[in-house]
């Protein structure tokens, strides 16, 4: 079986975007940065992510049901740092908006959807979350917030 660090160092190598996962729970805003998130069907309009079961974050959102997703933009390093520490008050800086559905966002976030979860998936020591796009909007106009090889990056020109 492939041992863990190698498989981490494989996978470092496939560039991902990151997004913030942001719901107003019953326990006040939470929120998570996650970089294993992609669409899957434009019909019904759905997305997938996938979050730790370490996670102290998730199981709030997981029992609230909905939640808003942010595309994250180029300047967004520090904030995606914030809301991948343990403990720290994530919403203490910066500006904030709120989606349709009352989910705080970035207010200056690439684009946002309001999701509702659709399906739960237990694979390994995650839990792949299948969920319906249900709203959204394109916010700014920025590069993209670019993780690769275990660190940001920025896109080059073609």
């Amino acid at each position: 079986m492939l041992e863990q660090r190698p498989f981490r160092d494989i996978l470092g190598r496939f560039t991902t975007g990151v997004v913030l996962v942001t719901a107003d729970t019953a326990e006040g805003p939470k929120g998570m940065a996650v970089n294993s998130f992609t669409s899957v069907s434009l019909t019904p309009p759905l997305v997938a992510l996938c979050a730790a079961d370490t996670s102290s974050t998730w199981p709030a959102i997981r029992e609230h049901g909905t939640f808003a997703v942010t595309i994250l933009g180029d300047g967004h390093a520090d904030l995606c740092r914030l809301f991948s520490t343990k403990g720290a008050d994530r919403f203490a800086t910066g500006r904030w908006s709120s989606t349709r559905a009352g989910h705080p966002i970035p207010a200056d976030g690439l684009g946002w959807l309001d999701c509702r979860i659709s399906t739960l998936h237990r694979a390994g020591d995650h839990e792949l979350v299948i969920a319906e796009a249900l709203d959204g909007d394109l916010t700014e106009q920025a590069g993209p917030l670019v993780f690769h090889a275990g660190r940001f990056t920025a896109l080059a020109a073609a």
